[in-house]
C-alpha cells in the first residue's frame, strides 16, 4: 500500500521545477547518511561481499573493530532557506541559556532521503533543488557537511560539474567531538581542566586558528613523552584539523551570518530513518524501504496534503480516465 501511495513522489516535485525564490537570504544544502537493516538480496553489492567473506571470531557476537555488514546506506538530504545571523567565537563558546540569542527561523525546508539512489545521485538532486529556487546563483550558498570523506568528494564534484559556487563548511560539533577525544589524552574525565582545555582550543578553532591548534597539541604530546597508543586521539584530531583545514575557516563564516552546525540534518536522519525504519528487529526490502523514506519525506518537508491531492488525480487518470478514453475509442471502432 506505501509503496503504491509513494508512486508519484518524483513527478510531485517535479511539477515544482520553476518555483523560484524572492528572497536574498542564505541557501543552505546539508547532507548525511544513515543506515537502514536490509534483507541480504537488498544489500549494495560490496556489502554483500564483505558479508560473504566475513569470519567473525566469535559465533555469539561480535568481536571490538567488527561490523554486521547488514546495512545499506541512505542518503539524506536538505534544501532551505535561513537569515543570515552574524556572531562571534566568543558567542559560540560561551553559549548557554543567559546568553543564547534567538536563531532566525529557517523557511521553505524540503528533507527527503533514498536508500535506493546512490548518494551521488541524492546530491545532484539536492544542487538541483537549490538551482530550482535560485537559478542565478544571486544569493549566497552554503553546504554543510560532517567531513566524511566520500560525501565531501561528491559535493565538490557535483559544485564543479554544475559551475557552481558555495561555501562548503564542514560541522563545528564534529570538530568539537575530535577534540575531547583528544583532550582525553592530557586530562582525567569530568574534571575542570578537560573542559577548559577542549574551550581554549574550540575557541582557537573558531578564530580560524586551526593550524596553530593541531601543531600545538602534537607538541604537547611529544614534550609530555606520551606513546604511540597513548597519543593517537591527539594525532587523529590534528589530522582532521589539517586535512579540513580549508572548511574551518569559522572566523570568516561567523562574520558572514553562515551556520556552522548541522543540527537540521541530523535531526532529519533520526526522524525520517531511526524513529521507524530503525526499530529493534526490523529488516527491509529495498522498495518498502524507499517508499516509506517518500511518504516520511514529504510529511517532514510540509507537502503532504499537496501530494495528496496530486497523488489523487494521478490515480483518476491511471484508474479511470485512461480506461474510460480506451474504451471510447473501441466502441468507436
Amino acid at each position: 500500500m506505501v509503496t503504491k501511495a509513494a508512486i508519484d513522489f518524483e513527478a510531485f516535485y517535479q511539477t515544482r521545477a520553476d518555483q523560484k525564490e524572492s528572497t536574498s537570504n542564505l541557501l543552505v544544502i546539508t547532507t548525511d547518511a544513515k543506515g537502514i537493516v536490509m534483507h541480504k538480496e537488498d544489500l549494495r553489492e560490496t556489502t554483500k561481499q564483505a558479508a560473504a567473506k566475513q569470519q567473525n571470531k566469535l559465533k555469539s557476537r561480535l568481536s571490538p573493530g567488527e561490523k554486521a555488514n547488514r546495512k545499506r546506506m541512505a542518503r539524506v538530504a536538505s534544501v532551505y532557506t535561513t537569515p543570515c545571523f552574524e556572531r562571534t567565537p566568543e558567542q559560540i563558546i560561551r553559549s548557554n541559556k543567559a546568553h543564547n540569542v534567538k536563531r532566525p527561523s529557517i523557511t521553505n525546508k524540503r528533507i527527503w532521503a533514498s536508500v535506493e539512489r546512490s548518494s551521488e545521485q541524492v546530491i545532484q538532486e539536492a544542487m538541483e533543488e537549490a538551482i530550482r529556487r535560485d537559478p542565478d546563483q544571486q544569493r549566497d550558498w552554503v553546504v554543510l557537511v560532517d567531513g566524511e570523506t566520500s560525501q565531501l568528494a561528491s559535493i565538490e564534484a557535483e559544485l564543479k560539474a554544475q559551475s557552481l559556487g558555495a561555501t562548503v563548511i564542514v560541522d563545528f560539533i564534529h570538530v568539537l567531538e575530535y577534540l575531547w577525544k583528544a583532550a582525553r589524552c592530557f586530562y582525567s574525565l569530568d574534571t575542570d581542566e578537560i573542559e577548559q582545555w577542549v574551550k581554549g582550543r574550540g575557541l582557537k578553532i573558531l578564530q580560524g586558528k586551526c593550524v596553530d591548534v593541531a601543531a600545538g597539541m602534537r607538541r604537547r604530546a611529544t614534550v609530555e613523552g606520551l606513546s604511540q597508543d597513548r597519543r593517537k586521539a591527539v594525532d587523529t584530531c590534528a589530522n582532521y584539523l589539517q586535512k579540513y583545514r580549508d572548511y574551518l575557516k569559522y572566523d570568516r563564516y561567523l562574520e558572514k551570518g553562515y551556520p556552522i552546525a548541522t543540527g537540521v540534518i541530523e535531526g532529519a536522519c533520526r526522524h525520517l530513518i531511526n524513529d521507524r525504519l530503525g526499530i529493534t528487529g526490523a529488516r527491509w526490502r529495498l522498495s518498502s524501504a524507499e517508499a516509506i523514506l517518500k511518504i516520511r519525506s514529504i510529511r517532514s518537508s510540509g507537502d503532504f496534503e499537496a501530494y495528496w491531492e496530486f497523488h489523487k488525480k494521478n490515480e483518476r487518470v491511471r484508474n479511470h480516465t485512461s480506461l474510460y478514453a480506451k474504451s471510447q475509442l473501441l466502441e468507436a471502432a
